[in-house]
Parts: structure tokens; C-alpha cells; sequence
């Protein structure tokens, strides 16, 4: 249990991917303008993070490293990650037609995108995830996996919703858009941060 809790906070709070690490910052701006958009760009990123752990994690472990062909991760990681994520597009069109033509372009910004890159980089290492939660393992691993998308998705969705309320204000000229957004981004990071303060 203790173990499970060291994960969920680790991964949603203390080393959220996109307002601590800063990964994953294109979809983040991007979708965020409707919570709904967020909500669903949220969930597809947790899928796909949390799959991509799941294959990754064996893939390495089983694959790449017994036959010493370690260098090839990132391009091995990227291939999976880009099949996932042309499953998950199809399943949306098909599923949810508003869900994708609201998500346009950054449904396929999720191959690319260095947050599910680098959760599939994060659970790989073994020694560091020791150090993180105690223990490592394709277990461990998807947990990870699933609680960086959760902390992915509880972050686009606080953007979406404190970017509701900006754009009601009437900001200077010089900050509307997106200046006032990456500020709005940064006041979280901020409050993030205290997370990881905390955990010292």
C-alpha cells in the first residue's frame, strides 16, 4: 500500500510531466481551451501512456537488453508509441466523431509528444525507480504510467478551467492569449511545486 501511494503522489503532483518536468507542453496549451477538450485529451494521453508502459517495459527488459541493443530505445519507444496512438485516433473517429474533429491536430501531436516519451524513459530505469518508490517492475511500471496520465489529465483540466475564468477578465493588450496563459502556466507549475518541496 505504502508503495501504491508513493507512486500516485510521485507521479500526479511531485513529478507531474507537464507543469514540473515540462513535458508535453504542446497539448497542454493547445486543448486546454475547453475542459471538455481537456478531459478527452486527458483520457487519450493516459491511455496511451499507460499502454505504452505496459510494451515498452517487457519490450526493453525481454528484447532490447538481452540482445544488447540497448541504443535503440528511443526509436523502438517512438514506433510503439505511434502505433498506439493511430489505434486510439481510429477508435475516437469512430467513437466520439465531436471528441476528435475537437482535437484536430494534437491527437496525432500525442506520437511526438516527450511526456509519453518520457514516461516510457522514466519506467525503464530501473535504479531510478527504485529510489523513487522502492521497487520496480512492469507492475510498477504500468501504475506509473497510469497515474502520469492521471496527473497529465488533472493538469490540462485545472489549465482548462482556470483559462475559462481568464478569459472573462479584460487582461492588457500585451498579455492576451497566450502571453496570459503560459502566466496562468506558471502560477501552476508554482503551486506544484510546493509538492515537491513537501516530499524533501
Amino acid at each position: 500500500m505504502g508503495t501504491f501511494m508513493m507512486i500516485v503522489i510521485l507521479a500526479v503532483f511531485v513529478n507531474n510531466f507537464v507543469v514540473v518536468q515540462f513535458l508535453g507542453i504542446c497539448p497542454f496549451l493547445g486543448v486546454s481551451k475547453s475542459t471538455r477538450n481537456a478531459l478527452g485529451m486527458g483520457i487519450a494521453v493516459t491511455v496511451v501512456m499507460t499502454i505504452t508502459c505496459l510494451i515498452t517495459y517487457p519490450l526493453y527488459t525481454y528484447v532490447l537488453v538481452p540482445l544488447k541493443l540497448e541504443f535503440l530505445e528511443i526509436i523502438v519507444f517512438i514506433f510503439v508509441i505511434a502505433a498506439l496512438v493511430q489505434m486510439l485516433e481510429k477508435f475516437i473517429k469512430k467513437f466520439s466523431p465531436p471528441l476528435y474533429k475537437a482535437m484536430g491536430i494534437f491527437l496525432p501531436l500525442i506520437t511526438t509528444n516527450c511526456a509519453v516519451l518520457g514516461v516510457a524513459e522514466t519506467v525503464i530505469d530501473k535504479a531510478g525507480m527504485i529510489n523513487m518508490v522502492g521497487s520496480s517492475g512492469l507492475g510498477t511500471s504500468v501504475l506509473y504510467g497510469v497515474f502520469a496520465g492521471v496527473g497529465f489529465t488533472v493538469a490540462i483540466v485545472i489549465l482548462s478551467g482556470l483559462r475559462t475564468k481568464v478569459d472573462a477578465l479584460t487582461p492588457a493588450k500585451s498579455v492576451k492569449g497566450y502571453p496570459i496563459v503560459m502566466v496562468t502556466a506558471c502560477f501552476m507549475a508554482m503551486a506544484f511545486y510546493v509538492f515537491n518541496l513537501i516530499s524533501l
